[in-house]
């Protein structure tokens, strides 16, 4: 018997259908759930560890399906905040902005882009392909893998920046040819799909037949399209029917990210977006939507930015900020018309918070909205500033969201699990470390939304059918032993906006591919995790200009 053999006795299992609860032992070996019943066979539990589970429910580990976790993986052996709720398996490359497939110049630029997001940690970043970058995660932290197991998108401005630089304007026949090339070769390294920043850039330049002409490539390989569309307050619903358009025209499933509607100008509108779903599904368009279960989002400070002024890269930008003329349109839209990257709503500096820096002299305006720390300025003049006095490494946390909204979202029948959790910082989301259990705790355990059955199918059975899992997000016989033992009536988020690193309560067991990663709410020294793959396929003709590596 494997060091990792045990039996976990006594369980109430919700297995990540949706049935209802049933009380049964169960035994892993070998990484592998081995047997389920009241009477298991000798076989598979001799030897074995016993877990008492005293009515502890048994599921299946979370799948977070969207985490900005790429380079906290390999730097952070713990990593508690996703360990900690119970998450087993996270979903990388979100936003359209990631790692990889990068090459000797856009990588230190990505570096910089999404500093805000993932900070700088000491990470060796000798991958370039999303192939390579996937068995990084394999190698992990000192060759011994990671804390969870991690699955990837290939992100559409990076491979945008990679074919063809910051520029806003439509790409030529050879550069969206190069693109579906890295796509492709992505997809066919193990990529599950591609992911869209369309409010960021340089992805927010793409046109709709841009990315229905990724798409058609991320389809043919049975892959979905998860985009951050273009707006979430005005204009939500139009940039919601654009991303159904170009799941129709390309024929590819399409996973809605954080899909939610904020300020003032989509209160209560939830059902409109819903009946665009339900729409779409009686026409069998697969689309499906993840959702964090709280009302502010967090993004990087300089996303409220218009588009045109980020066109060549942050040097240009630092330019326009410079220049009076340019600086005093900037001004404007951001206080009159609304930027397309503050979703088209003009500026809520009162409910925009810092949430971090990059530059330790500025820690003091930490905590503070931006009317706040601006104090007799005009906020829009004093948040340039600090852009540049911080290099554009700071991060936003934005209290603008509707409750009325995420409730009836989070009810809907093809609704996963997420946390969109930003890691790096010194005033991070909480839902980075509490999203999880808030979902079990407050809106199912107190407010009755979803039942424990159900909750736990919309945190792992459901995304796992999304990814097009096999193996896991189930309690059944010959999964991977991904498994996570909580206790209903006390599982909940501890972390808050005053204290967000603060671990859930009530999850006191974690396995990892078997791997018991957390004993009595205590990280053990496991690694177990690594990357997961898409299944392979039968490769379609590849594109011309098709490169293998750069």
């Amino acid at each position: 018997m494997s060091p990792n053999d045990f039996v976990v006795r006594g369980a109430e299992i919700a297995d990540g259908t949706g049935a209802p609860r049933y009380r049964a032992d169960v035994a892993v070996r070998d990484g592998r759930i081995a047997g389920i019943g009241e009477r298991l066979d000798d076989a598979v539990t001799i030897g074995a560890a016993t877990i008492d589970a005293g009515g502890l429910v048994l599921a299946p580990g979370f799948i977070d399906m969207h985490a900005h976790s790429e380079l906290a993986v390999l730097a952070d052996h713990d990593h508690l905040a996703k360990l900690g709720q119970g998450v087993t398996l996270e979903v990388l490359g979100q936003d359209g902005l990631s790692y990889a497939p990068v090459d000797e110049t856009t990588a230190p630029q990505m570096r910089e882009a999404i500093a805000a997001w993932n900070g700088r940690p000491e990470v060796e970043a000798d991958w370039r392909t999303v192939g390579e970058y996937l068995d990084r995660l394999d190698r992990g932290i000192d060759g011994r893998g990671i804390a969870v197991n991690a699955a990837y998108l290939v992100p559409h401005g990076t491979v945008r920046m990679l074919a063809m630089g910051w520029d806003d304007r439509p790409p030529t026949p050879a550069e969206l040819d190069d693109m579906r090339a890295q796509v492709a070769q992505g997809m066919e390294e193990g990529a599950f799909g591609l992911s869209a920043g369309l409010s960021y850039t340089p992805g927010m330049y793409a046109g709709t037949a841009e990315l229905v002409a990724l798409c058609e490539v991320v389809a043919r390989y049975g892959g979905y399209f998860g985009p951050h569309q273009r707006s979430y307050g005005a204009g939500a619903m139009e940039g919601y029917a654009e991303m159904i358009r170009i799941g129709r025209e390309a024929g590819c499933a399409l996973h809605l990210a954080h899909a939610t509607l904020n300020y003032e100008v989509n209160a209560g509108r939830a059902a409109e977006l819903l009946k665009l779903v339900d729409e779409a599904l009686d026409e069998g368009v697969p689309v499906s939507l993840d959702t964090y279960p709280y009302l502010p989002g967090m993004t990087m400070l300089a996303a409220l930015l218009p588009s045109w002024s980020l066109a060549g890269g942050y040097g240009a930008l630092r330019e326009r900020l410079q220049d009076p003329g340019t600086r005093a349109r900037i001004v404007h839209e951001l206080d009159v018309t609304g930027t397309d990257g503050a979703n088209g709503v003009p500026g809520h500096w009162e409910r925009y918070e810092i949430a971090g820096v990059a530059n330790p002299e500025l820690r003091g305006y930490v905590g503070r909205t931006v009317a706040e720390a601006a104090g007799g300025q005009r906020p829009a003049e004093f948040y340039l500033d600090l852009l540049l006095r911080d290099d554009f490494g700071a991060g936003l946390l934005m209290h603008v969201g509707n409750e009325e909204n995420v409730q009836a979202i989070m009810r809907h029948r093809v609704h996963t699990g997420s946390s969109d959790g930003v890691l790096a910082g010194d005033k991070i989301h909480p839902r980075a470390w509490g999203s999880f259990a808030r979902y079990l705790g407050h809106y199912t355990r107190r407010l009755g939304l979803l039942s424990v059955e159900e909750c736990v199918a919309h945190l792992s059975g459901r995304p796992a059918a999304v990814l097009g899992l096999t193996d896991r997000g189930l309690v059944a016989e010959g999964y991977a032993a991904d498994l996570v033992l909580f206790d209903p009536a006390t599982v909940d988020a501890r972390s808050t906006f005053a204290e967000p690193r603060r671990q859930a309560a009530g999850i006191p067991y974690v396995f990892v591919n078997g791997a018991l990663s957390i004993e009595d709410g205590n990280r053990t020294g496991a690694l177990a995790g690594g990357s997961v793959r898409r299944p392979s396929t039968t490769a379609p003709p590849r594109a011309r200009g098709a490169r293998r590596s750069r």
